[in-house]
């Protein structure tokens, strides 16, 4: 299964860390953030990388170059920074069957084998990892609800008054399909192309996404601090081997 790495942000909330480096090459631990997202996916069984790069990108194509232990590299540039589904698009003549999606700006010590098992088993058209977190964040994330089954059924993208706790958490499977509804999105009012309205779009045509609740941890690099609490974490325990 190959896996799709968006490594194209600019990472402003992140200064002076991203002063002269992409979020993705801000060092957790000693290494790059993407190089800890590497090394799981490949733990996972990607058999090529698609990185979509954007920002700075010169700093990571010559750092990893064209393959990492051994896994080739494709690189997709995202000339604007307009979104995920936009940054997912830049990515599509490269893939043609069902992928692993992870956000190049987390740093996981979780179960990330389910959500690629539930792929595999031909039950859904998509499966996340989500968790729950304290309300009062749940607005810097996309929120998910869900019903009886554990199907998300509904997404909104970084709303002022979330409808629930449950939010996505950056990695992801899909089928091509995904591309389909990407095309469909409309700008936001944020004006970028939303990945949750693509989802939405998903649901609302009946394809089945199903919810993996989080064992394990999960970093959203945002901001300084967050990079600070993930070296501590890591630095308490291991990162499992994408369990």
């Amino acid at each position: 299964m190959k896996a799709v790495v968006l490594a194209g942000g600019e990472g402003t909330r992140l200064r002076p860390l991203t002063e002269d480096k992409p979020k993705g090459m801000v060092e957790v631990n000693e290494k790059p953030i993407l190089t800890h997202c590497f090394e799981q996916l490949a733990e996972l069984g990607a058999d090529e990388l698609v990185v979509v790069v954007g920002y700075l990108k010169e700093r990571i194509i010559e750092y990893y170059g064209d393959e990492f232990q051994g896994i080739p590299i494709t690189y997709a540039h995202q000339r604007e920074q307009k979104g995920l589904a936009h940054a997912l698009l830049t990515v599509e003549e490269h893939i043609d069957d069902d992928f692993m999606l992870m956000l190049g700006d987390n740093i996981f010590n979780a179960n990330l084998t389910d959500v690629v098992n539930r792929q595999q088993e031909q039950r859904a058209d998509a499966a996340f990892l989500v968790e729950e977190v304290p309300w009062e964040e749940a607005s810097r994330y996309g929120v998910c609800d869900t019903n009886k089954y554990g199907e998300i059924t509904d997404v909104v993208e970084k709303p002022e008054d979330p409808p629930s706790n449950l939010v996505m958490t950056g990695f992801y499977t899909f089928t091509p399909e995904i591309f389909h509804a990407c095309h469909l999105v409309q700008p936001s009012n944020r004006n970028e192309y939303e990945i949750s309205e693509a989802i939405d779009l998903l649901i609302h045509s009946g394809r089945t996404i199903d919810a993996i609740g989080i064992k394990g941890w999960r970093i959203d690099i945002g901001y300084p601090e967050d990079r600070d609490e993930a070296e501590k974490r890591l630095s308490n325990e291991p990162v499992a081997e994408a369990q």
